[in-house]
């Protein structure tokens, strides 16, 4: 099989819907490329979602970049709050990927899917947290930051799920927010991909072309694939009914997640 045509149609299908909904990529990336590299000898069963988790890491920090771009372009990134919460963010990357590469594969997985799990309900339902509070001090803003930076890079995703709320809840504009959140998804990316790269770089039995625990032939399509389609989802956005396909695509995300979970234990 030729399984670069494979990446790249995973790369358009969360591509365009992280354009269309304002999600990572990293929620659909995880599940397809653990089953993607389960279905190929080369890779040790025992490390495919940790290949996973980094390959689909580095790829956001790719990602992030253009969304990052793009939100500073509006004058939606609050660069005071990204310069507050990016030392914890790094922090928890590290904390979260060094976890991460010393867990086996199905409590990591079973973790995951929990996490999806209940992202997907907040899909379903839409809820969001009502501003009541104010942004907390350096101190409180630090440990906010390591433990979404330490989730994140868990479970592979730039942080949108949980740094929007936070801020959000913090009486934030949501469009500040979500630009907000872009900005910080990109130390994440960085941290997070730097650690995936560190904790699997001498780790043995690896298939050939990965760099520590990002898996390069599936990047290399992924990440033009993904960034081409990304702004097509943004302006269709507009003309589709997003609430429905909010609540489809919650389904797809559970399924990947079962999917992943029955391929690991089966």
């Amino acid at each position: 099989m030729h399984w670069w045509l494979a990446y790249i149609a995973l790369g358009l299908f969360s591509g365009f819907f992280a354009g269309m909904l304002g999600i990572g990529g990293g929620l659909v990336m995880v599940p397809t490329l653990a089953l993607m590299f389960a279905a190929q000898a080369a890779f040790p069963s025992t490390e495919v979602l940790h290949l996973a988790l980094g390959t689909s890491m580095a790829a956001i920090l790719f990602t992030s970049l253009a969304s990052l771009r793009e939100h500073h372009r509006h004058g939606a990134v609050l660069w005071q709050i990204v310069g507050q919460i990016t030392p914890g963010i790094l922090a928890g990357t590290l904390l979260g990927t060094l976890f991460a590469a010393r867990v086996p594969a199905r409590p990591l997985a079973l973790f995951f899917t929990v996490f999806v799990c209940l992202v997907a309900v907040q899909m379903i339902l839409n809820l969001k947290p009502k501003p009541s509070r104010e942004l907390p001090g350096a101190v409180g803003v630090f440990a906010v930051g390591t433990g979404i930076g330490a989730i994140s890079s868990l479970v592979a995703i730039g942080g949108g799920s949980l740094t929007v709320p936070f801020l959000t809840w913090c009486n934030v504009r949501v469009q500040h927010a979500i630009g907000t959140s872009a900005a910080v998804g990109f130390p994440l990316a960085l941290g997070g991909s730097l650690g995936y790269i560190f904790n699997g770089w001498e780790h043995t039995g690896l298939p050939p072309g990965s760099l520590g625990y990002v898996y390069l032939p599936a990047l290399l399509w992924l990440v033009p694939s993904s960034m081409l389609i990304a702004p097509f989802g943004a302006r269709l956005a507009h003309r589709l009914p997003v609430a429905t396909l909010k609540r489809l695509f919650a389904g797809v995300l559970i399924l990947l997640a079962g999917k992943m979970l029955w391929s690991l234990f089966g």
